[in-house]
């Protein structure tokens, strides 16, 4: 029943469904017909998931897509030879990455079409769902803010930016997975680099200050609390928000702290009554989720500028939320 259950999962998958799980782990636990090699192989891949993961993660900016293309990874991984692969890290590394530069490239197309601003899926990261996120390099890495700059990318570019800052590669390995020479590979890294420059903050809050700010923006909401919400808000603030098509949601973004107020109101009062808010963390930093019962409604990131909420990033659409609901159902 263990390798019909694999085969049936690479049917499913060959046939583009989404979101299966690959039963790997019923297949290497299955008694008599794991041998001992297959099972090193299966512990082996394990220590390399989470790695793989938050790589595929970074050039995708969906936990379910990036789910999919490590148990794609990993099918292929199980398919070599015993012994065959003298660096499995390294050979899992350039295998998820060029399986994600294959799904980018679809992806750029069904962006394209998407109804709305398009925002990653939030993903909890406190117990390392992402890797270490202990620097604010590695935080940022991972922020939706940078996510979304990514989209600004091709394919390629994206993939050096990647393994590049989130990873420490050399051009040299770079290369190497991509197929590239390396002093290509140099001059994609400053095109990209170059491309989603952003002007750095005069100040970099810490992630004490950016809860403190958070937990007070949770318990204003929470309250109805207008004037705190207010004085929480640059003047200039934008909110984004990512309905999908799915649920209703400003298809722009909304500007200046007024007219996010009454946005806020009018979300709150169709959508939120009665959900809880709690703070967690999310992409690397301090967020606000929203729960109607144990489902996730609502997860926003925060900018932070000057002690205030510079901009905020809002995913609503329920596809994009499934994720974060089972790390928090998990937990």
């Amino acid at each position: 029943m263990a390798f019909g259950a694999v085969r049936e999962y690479a049917g499913q998958l060959a046939r583009g469904r989404r979101g299966l799980r690959c039963p790997c782990r019923a297949f290497w636990h299955a008694g008599a017909v794991t041998t001992a090699s297959e099972t090193d192989r299966a512990e082996e891949f394990e220590r390399h998931r989470p790695r793989m993961f938050g790589l595929a993660y970074r050039m995708l900016g969906s936990a379910e897509e990036a789910q999919d293309t490590v148990q794609d990874a990993y099918l292929r991984f199980r398919a070599t030879e015993p012994g065959s692969l003298t660096h499995p890290g390294a050979w899992l590394a350039k295998a998820v990455t060029r399986l994600c530069l294959n799904r980018l490239t679809s992806a750029r197309v069904r962006r394209e079409r998407y109804v709305g601003p398009w925002l990653p899926e939030p993903v909890l990261t406190a117990d390392g769902a992402l890797g270490p996120l202990d620097s604010a390099q590695s935080r940022d890495s991972v922020s939706c803010a940078l996510l979304v700059l990514l989209e600004r990318l091709t394919p390629t570019e994206r993939a050096v930016y990647v393994l590049r800052e989130a990873f420490a590669y050399g051009y040299r390995d770079i290369g190497a997975v991509l197929g590239l020479e390396e002093a290509h590979c140099r001059q994609l890294y400053r095109r990209a680099a170059g491309r989603i420059a952003e002007p750095a903050p005069r100040f970099e809050p810490s992630q004490e200050v950016r809860r403190e700010l958070v937990e007070a923006f949770v318990t204003a909401s929470r309250e109805g609390d207008l004037a705190t919400l207010e004085r929480l808000l640059a003047a200039d603030v934008t909110w984004w928000s990512d309905g999908g098509g799915r649920v209703s949601a400003a298809r722009r973004p909304v500007d200046g702290r007024e007219k996010v107020l009454r946005f806020l109101v009018g979300v709150g009062e169709r959508y939120l009554t009665g959900a809880r808010f709690t703070v967690a963390e999310v992409n690397g930093a301090p967020g606000l989720v929203a729960r109607l019962g144990d489902t996730v409604v609502a997860s926003v990131s925060f900018e932070v500028r000057d002690g205030r909420v510079a901009v905020a990033r809002a995913v609503m659409n329920p596809e994009k939320l499934g994720f974060l609901t089972g790390q928090l159902a998990a937990a």
